[in-house]
């Protein structure tokens, strides 16, 4: 929370972070070990769509992967008010660009036969951003 009494949109990158490391262990057999082997954010675009205020109850990330290409891949989030709570504003829409990295080497690395496998069971429709004019 800023001064301003709502989530900061350097909080809201925090909150698709935590997404992200929630979701890729279930999504993955290798679990967090493929955080590990590499994994680097190389661009975030994030579409604030209302004010998320302090609030005791949590908000819902909806999370799926848009692309999968040789050597990273992106995801879509929406959050939003979780079912049953508040009215159902969505706050955010954002899209994230990951890319495959070997850390040992200091280059990108292909991806897998198994993290293509995984990727593609979450693939799902383009994030639903607007159009820039």
């Amino acid at each position: 929370m800023d001064a301003y009494g709502h989530v900061n949109n350097t909080q809201f990158l925090r909150l698709l972070e935590d997404a992200r490391v929630a979701a890729l262990p279930r999504w993955f057999p290798e679990g967090l070990a493929l955080l590990e082997r590499g994994i680097l954010v190389v661009r975030h675009e994030i579409e604030y769509r209302a004010q998320l205020d302090y609030r005791p109850e949590p908000v819902a990330i909806d999370l799926w992967v848009t692309r999968i290409g040789g050597a990273g891949y992106d995801l879509a989030y929406v959050v939003r008010d979780p079912d049953g709570v508040g009215s159902g504003t969505v706050y955010a829409v954002a899209e994230t660009s990951l890319a495959l990295f070997d850390f040992a080497a200091n280059t990108p690395r292909r991806a897998t036969a198994v993290e293509r496998e995984c990727l593609t069971a979450h693939l799902g429709a383009p994030a639903p951003l607007r159009k820039r004019r």
